[in-house]
């Protein structure tokens, strides 16, 4: 391993390796997908949500207009890409040294590090920052620390819920909005949320990852229209890892019984480090046979020092044969595995198929008029 990725500590090119991932981000979903791919392994994109600009400008110009002539008491900025975006639009428009001027005595209050480093790149300095990166928190901040009826300009972000704008309304304060980006669904010709969904339900992936709360609703939301929500659900409270960049994202997934693992640093790179180390540790499958360890990790099998990728009715197969440890697994309940219908000759061309990869052979044994299982 030479080159950049040698510097990366931790860093194994095989580290995913087998693993399949959801990715349902589409901001910077290029880098995660990069990251992961580079250790390794198979990545499925689906992004639930596009962060889309306004297709005219006209309206952001308009609302910048009106935060420079009410030269508000207080900001509130929510995140670093509004932030940047706000201040493209008008240094376009004409309006940016204006802008910053008339926030120059403003009070900025940023929901986190982010938006922080936004608000510092655009020459002004924050106040206050979110103790938990929310926007609750944020408002929270802004009520507990001011009493006077004040002018309140808030960045609204891709999926700001109304009732925190309220709340500044119903404490007296005047609020101007600004919302640089949004949220919007896929496009109709765009399958791959239900690819996505469809792998879910059937094992096809390992892990989704999701760094927005609206992405998982969006998700849900896909799922139901389809009758698959249930089944959804059940998967990644079972045997599909669900991953969150942090408790605002993991928040629905919660609601919905799902215990998403989540780094302590709500970091698009600890994300990644905490999905390696959990796959790795947790997302391997061994089981001593007469001919070795036999591992399953992800869509391929360990055996006999090597890795071997298998075809989705093989790797079902492996699954159930290892998952028994050695019972006998009768032909009817593999058969009932395997996606859509199967006879017995169907299994048995796939189960000559999955010993013909395994290349070893008695690992699998034949248990007659019984079914098959692993040779322990």
């Amino acid at each position: 391993m030479t080159g950049a990725a040698a510097t990366v500590p931790g860093f194994r090119a095989d580290q995913l390796e087998g693993f399949r991932i959801g990715v349902t981000s589409d901001r910077r979903s290029a880098d995660l997908i990069d990251a992961l791919e580079r250790r390794g392994a198979q990545v499925l994109h689906a992004p639930t949500l596009r962060i889309a600009n306004a297709s005219l400008d006209e309206p952001v110009i308009a609302d910048t207009r009106a935060v420079i002539d009410a030269r508000p008491d207080a900001l509130l900025a929510t995140t670093a890409y509004g932030v940047r975006r706000w201040f493209e639009v008008a240094d376009a428009a004409g309006l940016g040294e204006q802008l910053v001027e008339a926030l120059a005595d403003t009070a900025i209050l940023v929901r986190g590090p982010k938006a922080r480093g936004g608000i510092r790149a655009a020459g002004l300095n924050d106040t206050a920052m979110s103790p938990s990166e929310t926007t609750e928190s944020l408002v929270d901040t802004l009520l507990a620390t001011t009493a006077a009826p004040l002018t309140v300009a808030v960045q609204v972000h891709g999926f700001l819920d109304p009732a925190q704008l309220d709340r500044l309304r119903d404490a007296g304060h005047r609020v101007l909005t600004v919302e640089p980006y949004r949220w919007t669904l896929p496009d109709d010709g765009d399958d791959r949320v239900d690819r996505l969904i469809e792998a879910i339900c059937s094992g096809g992936v390992d892990c989704v990852t999701f760094t927005s709360a609206p992405a998982v609703t969006a998700l849900f939301a896909a799922a139901e229209c389809t009758d698959r929500l249930a089944a959804v659900v059940a998967a990644l409270r079972g045997g599909v890892v669900a991953a969150a960049v942090g408790p605002v994202t993991a928040a629905p997934l919660v609601e919905a019984g799902i215990r998403p693992i989540q780094p302590e640093r709500y970091r698009m790179g600890a994300l990644i480090r905490l999905v390696c180390e959990h796959l790795e540790a947790h997302g391997v499958t061994r089981v001593q046979t007469r001919h070795g360890t036999v591992g399953l990790r992800g869509s391929v099998v360990e055996l006999d020092g090597r890795r071997i990728a298998l075809a989705p009715a093989g790797l079902t197969i492996m699954r159930t044969l290892v998952s028994a440890g050695g019972s006998v697994v009768s032909r009817r309940e593999l058969s009932g595995a395997l996606p859509g219908a199967c006879d017995d000759h169907a299994l048995e061309v796939a189960m000559s198929r999955l010993r013909q990869s395994l290349g070893v052979p008695g690992v699998i044994a034949t248990v007659v008029k019984r079914g098959y299982r692993v040779n322990v």
